[in-house]
């Protein structure tokens, strides 16, 4: 019979930001306005975070600026039933999720994903699918449309795709498959998705 993996040892990662008029989207603001930004932000986290909830995924939302000290003790209504931590102050987006997974292979997890909050097209069959696939591979890379990836996974730490790189640009996710071809990394592609980062983008989502 078929072995199944054991899920208890999988963790999710979720960069994320406090939903806040003028700090979200900021690209995207430039081309409809910030408080239309901020509607279609509040959209994509529960998007996003109904795939968590039916993945059934232990999984910590790692915020980008820790809220106000008045709020910090309390749950985040976005973000229900997950715990959440501050992302540690460096400018290095690659810095920010090194540190995140290092933490979650140091708590016992032995396969660990990372996404963030901006592709509507994430779904928890996407998420159960990038933990299997850690079961056959070394890392697994759902890749953007832009040039970037909206998912990145792997099974023990690997330091070297979280440096050098021009985060942000149409050539993150060449350079990562680079390292992992480099490394000797065994690397399993999910579907490529498209993000929302622009009013192109929102529109191409829309259908319009």
């Amino acid at each position: 019979m078929p072995t199944h993996p054991d899920f208890s040892l999988n963790h999710l990662l979720v960069f994320a930001r406090e939903p806040v008029l003028g700090r979200v989207k900021t690209r995207l603001a430039a081309d409809i306005g910030p408080e239309a930004a901020l509607t279609v932000y509040r959209e994509l986290l529960s998007i996003t975070a109904a795939a968590i909830t039916a993945a059934r995924v232990p999984a910590t939302v790692w915020l980008a600026e820790a809220p106000a000290a008045a709020d910090a003790a309390q749950p985040r209504t976005e973000w229900p039933g997950l715990p959440w931590r501050a992302q540690p102050a460096v400018e290095s987006l690659g810095e920010r999720m090194h540190h995140a997974f290092g933490e979650a292979f140091a708590s016992g997890a032995t396969r660990v994903v990372i996404i963030g909050t901006d592709c509507p097209g994430l779904t928890p069959a996407l998420l159960q699918v990038a933990f299997e696939a850690l079961e056959t591979h070394d890392m697994v890379v759902g890749p953007a449309d832009d040039g970037g990836y909206y998912l990145l996974g792997m099974r023990e730490l690997q330091a070297e795709i979280f440096i050098n790189k021009n985060w942000s640009t149409a050539t993150v996710l060449s350079d990562t498959l680079a390292d992992a071809a480099r490394l000797g990394l065994r690397v399993a592609q999910l579907p490529m998705l498209h993000d929302v980062d622009s009013g192109r983008d929102l529109d191409r989502w829309r259908g319009r």
